[in-house]
């Protein structure tokens, strides 16, 4: 790792990845990186676009390869909440930054999301939300150099929380 590390954002869809991310950008002074808006401008296409033209495990392949390719130049990375099944992807995070999950209960993913379609979330054909957090969330942990517990915190609290943390890490 050259410089500082990235600050990658994992977790759920609706777990405040991309809000989170831009307050804690700022708070930094780092550059901040929406990899989901990365693969959008790269394919030209959205998320749920290239999900019904290219079906789950060809967008899933897309993401790999887009965030196994995102720069190490210290910025604050949020992910899409599917990133975890990318093998590359989260070697190339893990190995160019500090990874974060942010972590909320399925009771609160659950009122934060809208429509899952509408918003490109990388369900399987008669998948439910509760059985992809259960699936999903031994992985977000298995990749995770730190984990937040978001709930009932706001932003502020939570990007607060999180700078002294890795500023913390960031000493040993």
């Amino acid at each position: 790792m050259s410089g500082k590390p990235n600050i990658v954002l994992i977790g759920m869809p609706g777990a405040g990845k991309s809000t989170v991310g831009v307050v804690l950008a700022k708070r930094m002074g780092r550059r901040f990186l929406d990899s989901d808006l990365v693969i959008q401008e790269k394919t030209g296409r959205l998320l749920h676009e290239i999900i019904s033209e290219e079906g789950l495990e060809g967008f899933l392949a897309i993401e790999n390869e887009v965030n196994a390719g995102l720069p190490s130049d210290g910025s604050v990375i949020a992910t899409g909440g599917s990133v975890i099944y990318g093998a590359q992807a989260m070697e190339h995070l893990k190995r160019t930054g500090h990874v974060v999950y942010l972590k909320l209960s399925f009771s609160e993913i659950e009122s934060r999301l809208g429509d899952l379609k509408k918003r490109g979330v990388a369900l399987r054909e008669g998948q439910t939300l509760r059985e992809l957090y259960e699936e999903r969330i031994p992985l977000y942990e298995k990749y995770a150099d730190l984990t937040l517990e978001c709930g009932k915190k706001s932003i502020r609290d939570i990007v607060e929380e999180l700078a002294v943390r890795l500023e913390q890490v960031r000493m040993r």
